[in-house]
């Protein structure tokens, strides 16, 4: 049997991303577990998920841990905060640089800056403003990303209650400003529940208040600008730190750019997903491998953390004091449907939950163990931690083990976007979105401009044809995302597509919804907006011979 990617744009971008010069697929695995091996036994391990594709590490760590090139092994970072003095806002501007010279992509929270039009006493003169210092760190990014080798990536996040809301909300809506940036509004418990009552909702800057504002009326701003630009997205900044295993020493205001890991200043997201389909045999799951590549996976990514470069000595600090992690998975709706369950069924659901249980339960049991052997994280605080909103919700036989054992990593869990990693795998349905579409066109960024290729989804070349991401509906990508981040420590970064079929007043709904429901954030895409998406359907005439099609209502499937 062949290990290794069969289609040639996965072939492509895997020797163009993360390979070294001369590397074929087998000596860049061999040379990523020999960098983080702990035994000789481990290494035979680690090598063999990697070599059938079955764990498939970030980016980052596939193209630098033991590699010459002087790089990262993080995908993304957190800014230091940057507060309201120009020292402060050129300091984090050079880390920023820094970071993303080294391969790491950054994010922002913009939220101590004053307002715009603020008398500044020492100068008699007024401030510019956050979003105006934003285009700082936007030129930043354009050009480090023209000189390196990947397009630059940056988050940026004003809180909903900042004086300078409304023109943060709109600063993209023209598609040419902050190019270099995803934005997202942190939003409060207080802003949702002002909404809910219909009251009068502050701005503020420093305990001041600068004026209230009609909350439905802001609230429709930023949907408005979400339904035709899918920006901003929202963070529920208040649910974030209300479930975060480190509430007791630390808080966050933003996250790294795709948003499913929400960090402290100089925090740092470690990623990885297990690749589900390759665990599917018939229509059957593999728990019992799968239950054995984590305790495998956890001990290898732990061993990043000590063995990466760090841009900068803050982010390393941090890193080290706690250990996060962020293991997720991809191709969910590959691997369901390949067991006869369509996307967001009951069975599906059903299906998600138990690997979203069995990853979480191991991941915690696995990082438990390594505790046992190298020593918790530094911060970690017994009580405190098993008190924690996310962890009280782990099995009581993990929570005994920590209790008995400690804990090495304090974060495990993220699901991440997983685009270009999933594309690598022959194209597995990415993350835990449905697929696209059979066909499709997909642009890939690239140094030098992009390319435009025609792809298939990894479950239709298996012979199963599942729903797509504009069959499903909005209410259904929500109930996804809602279940999903039961079971994550950190946030998941999923889509929810809006067909032409949604209207505006359902649209805000969805919004609401994931709120109530304890969501830590939301990102939608209507196709029938103003933003240019990445992938383009393709209409063919006739579909693959000797297909099978999956009935959303029964789970059966029927083979032509």
């Amino acid at each position: 049997m062949n290990y290794g990617m069969t289609l040639p744009i996965s072939e492509e971008i895997d020797a163009q991303k993360y390979r070294q010069t001369g590397e074929d697929f087998y000596s860049k695995i061999v040379r990523i577990a020999g960098a983080l091996k702990d035994t000789p036994t481990h290494f035979e391990e680690f090598k063999d998920a990697l070599r059938w594709m079955r764990f498939l590490p970030a980016g980052r760590v596939q193209n630098a841990m033991g590699a010459a090139r002087q790089t990262t092994a993080y995908n993304c970072f957190v800014s230091g905060q940057i507060e309201d003095s120009m020292d402060s806002i050129m300091k984090r501007a050079t880390q920023a640089a820094e970071t993303m010279r080294r391969g790491g992509g950054i994010g922002y929270d913009f939220s101590k800056l004053r307002p715009r039009g603020d008398r500044i006493k020492s100068l008699d003169s007024r401030a510019s403003g956050a979003v105006s210092f934003m285009n700082i760190y936007d030129a930043i990014c354009q050009t480090i990303a023209s000189s390196g080798h990947r397009r630059g990536a940056q988050m940026g996040v004003l809180r909903i209650d900042h004086p300078d809301i409304e023109q943060f909300i709109t600063t993209k809506n023209n598609g040419t400003s902050l190019t270099g940036f995803n934005i997202s509004v942190g939003v409060t418990d207080e802003f949702m529940e002002c909404l809910e009552k219909k009251i009068p909702f502050p701005l503020k800057y420093e305990g001041k208040a600068y004026k209230e504002v009609d909350p439905v009326a802001l609230w429709d701003m930023i949907m408005r600008s979400t339904w035709d630009w899918a920006e901003p997205g929202v963070l529920f900044i208040d649910t974030i730190n209300k479930k975060n295993n480190l509430y007791y020493c630390e808080t966050i205001e933003a996250t790294n750019p795709c948003g499913e890991q929400p960090l402290p200043p100089f925090g740092a997201c470690l990623l990885g997903s297990f690749n589900l389909p390759k665990y599917v045999t018939g229509d059957k799951f593999d728990y019992g491998r799968f239950t054995g590549d984590i305790y495998t996976v956890v001990r290898a990514m732990d061993n990043v953390i000590d063995r990466t470069i760090y841009p900068l000595p803050e982010q390393e600090q941090e890193a080290k004091n706690k250990r996060r992690m962020g293991l997720g998975i991809t191709g969910l709706a590959n691997a369901a449907e390949m067991c006869g369950k369509p996307y967001a069924s009951p069975e599906f659901m059903e299906f998600t939950e138990e690997v979203l249980k069995t990853l979480r339960d191991y991941s915690y049991a696995a990082s438990s163990d390594l505790a046992s052997e190298k020593g918790s994280f530094p911060l970690y605080d017994e009580y405190q931690y098993l008190q924690g909103d996310f962890v009280s919700t782990l099995s009581d036989w993990v929570k005994i083990k920590i209790q008995e054992q400690g804990i090495r990593n304090s974060h495990l869990t993220s699901i991440a976007p997983t685009g270009t990693i999933s594309l690598t795998a022959d194209n597995v349905s990415s993350g835990i979105e449905p697929p696209f579409s059979l066909y499709y066109d997909r642009t890939i960024q690239q140094f030098d401009g992009h390319q435009v290729q025609r792809v298939e989804d990894y479950a239709y070349t298996k012979g199963v044809i599942g729903r797509t991401a504009n069959e499903i509906s909005a209410k259904e990508h929500l109930s996804v995302l809602s279940l999903t981040s039961k079971y994550i420590d950190s946030a998941v970064s999923k889509t929810c597509n809006v067909g032409s079929d949604v209207t505006y007043d359902e649209f805000k709904t969805l919004y609401y919804d994931a709120w109530k429901t304890g969501c830590k954030g939301i990102t939608t895409f209507r196709a029938d907006g103003k933003r240019y998406g990445i992938l383009n359907e393709v209409k063919e005439d006739t579909l693959k011979a000797e297909a099978c099609f999956i009935n959303p209502d029964t789970g059966q499937k029927s083979c032509e």
